[in-house]
């Protein structure tokens, strides 16, 4: 069981995780809720429902990580090559806007959720030392730790400049990341790599334990 999920007892999944992983994984679970940024917290003596109804922002962020966690709705490469004019390219850009204006916060909320989910879960083990201790998740956390682990490689990939069609699975043919796997140690890209596909393997044994 080291080193990647199996069914659970009931449903949900298992995994053994030493020190060192808990460490990683927590630490990277931490860093991509600082870069979604924080939730908008109610203000005292202000409209709960003032809150529900906020406006997120019309434009894509400009941090590449976070433009491929919150991609735009209607603008991706094929669909503005395919538009036929300047005015059809306008359309594209303004309901992209219109739906990243009343969706991006909500989407954010859910990221920052699940990667909490998975740093609660990871905070509940006891010490887990050399030979590891086991991590059982329940379906529902199962599915935030999915979630996380996908935005975790697409924000690795993208700081590693991997092609967004090279992001597939661990076990896709070749070498998903494009050759820096055979980086010397010595470049301090390396362990970003070896993490990238890492999260792989456990991404790709969670999704068939959920379809199992």
């Amino acid at each position: 069981m080291p080193g990647h999920f199996e069914p659970a007892p009931g449903g949900g999944a298992t995994i053994a995780l030493d020190d060192v992983e808990v460490s990683i994984l927590r630490s990277l679970a931490v860093q991509l809720m600082e870069l979604i940024g924080p939730g908008d917290e109610p203000v005292e003596g202000e409209d709960p429902l003032a809150a529900l109804f906020a406006e997120g922002p019309s434009e894509a962020p400009s941090d590449p990580a976070l433009a491929r966690l919150f991609p735009d709705a209607y603008r991706d490469p094929a669909a503005v090559a395919g538009a036929k004019s300047a005015a059809e390219e306008e359309e594209l850009r303004a309901a992209s806007a219109e739906f990243r204006r009343f969706t991006e916060n909500d989407l954010r909320a859910g990221k920052r959720q699940n990667a909490f989910a998975m740093v609660r879960a990871l905070d509940s083990l006891d010490a887990a030392g050399e030979a590891g201790a086991v991590l059982v998740l329940t379906p529902d956390d199962a599915r935030c730790w999915l979630g996380t682990l996908n935005d975790l490689r697409l924000t690795i990939g993208t700081r590693l400049e991997i092609a967004e069609d090279d992001q597939g699975g661990a076990g896709d043919e070749g070498d998903p990341t494009g050759g820096l796997y055979r980086l010397p140690d010595s470049d301090p890209r390396k362990p970003m790599v070896m993490a990238y596909l890492w999260l792989g393997v456990l991404q790709e044994t969670l999704v068939e334990t959920l379809m199992g």
